[in-house]
């Protein structure tokens, strides 16, 4: 009983997450003890808009959820053979949550699998070259109420998971600087929305829920890769914007960050 409701609250939690990275274009479409949790996540994949549905049933992620896929660019031939070759690749993730890996992939691989020949999908979970390499995300939170306790669990949150990059508050501005392999940083996301790492009004632990991703990128040629996190404070929006010129990231300030 105790598992099947820590397989339930996972669940929740996971949709949560994704509530808050897709944002405006996820939508909760129903929920129950007997169907699971139903959502549609509206995606453009490669010029390609996608719109994603997902069946969490019970048992899940133990079991593949149901996913249908549709687009009025795609034909339903298109649509089913991109959803068999990516139920293929969720096979890859049982027992974990994995429905943000799966939209990754549908962004990396969507043109791939819509000009590949029939009968040659078996494959596709190696096809990840995409993902290879070093990535730079920029996330904001809102606020910190426990900063002590947030600050620390960042650390090792970035340590575990093997990641670079800098904690930056200015004034009530707090960004985080995260540099590694993307699927570390996709898992650091889970692991900071699914965490009671904060405390709410009234001084009760809470899950991050304010959280957004203001971009994820491959490292470009000219910007600099860390080698450490750090945590930093600024006095200034001219101090905040002098770390980013030295790290080679002006252009993710001025798109992201530049009041």
């Amino acid at each position: 009983m105790a598992s099947q409701q820590q397989e339930e609250q996972g669940k929740e939690d996971e949709v949560a997450a994704l509530r808050v990275i897709y944002s405006g274009d996820f939508h909760l479409l129903s929920q129950s003890e007997s169907e699971g949790i139903t959502f549609q996540i509206y995606d453009v994949c490669n010029n390609v808009p996608l719109k994603v549905t997902f069946q969490l049933p019970p048992g899940y992620p133990f079991c593949l959820p149901d996913i249908t896929i549709s687009s009025d660019q795609l034909s339903r031939k298109q649509c089913s053979d991109l959803k068999g070759n990516l139920l293929r690749y969720a096979e890859t993730f049982l027992s974990h949550p994995m429905v943000y890996e799966l939209m990754a992939w549908l962004q990396q691989n969507v043109q791939n699998s819509l000009d590949q020949p029939a009968g040659e999908g078996d494959n596709q979970q190696h096809q990840t070259s995409a993902d290879d390499g070093i990535w730079t995300a920029l996330l904001h939170l809102d606020h910190m109420r426990a900063k002590g306790k947030y600050i620390k669990s960042i650390g090792k949150w970035t340590s575990d998971l093997r990641l670079a990059g800098r904690l930056m508050f200015m004034g009530k501005l707090i960004l985080i600087l995260l540099q590694g392999e993307r699927k570390d940083i996709k898992d650091y996301l889970v692991v900071q929305k699914t965490t009671k790492v904060d405390v709410d009004s009234s001084g009760k632990r809470c899950k991050e829920k304010m959280i957004s991703v203001l971009c994820e990128e491959r490292l470009q040629a000219g910007q600099r890769r860390l080698t450490n996190f750090a945590v930093k404070e600024f006095t200034s929006e001219c101090e905040l914007h002098k770390e980013f010129e030295t790290l080679g990231l002006s252009d993710l300030y001025d798109k992201f960050v530049h009041f």
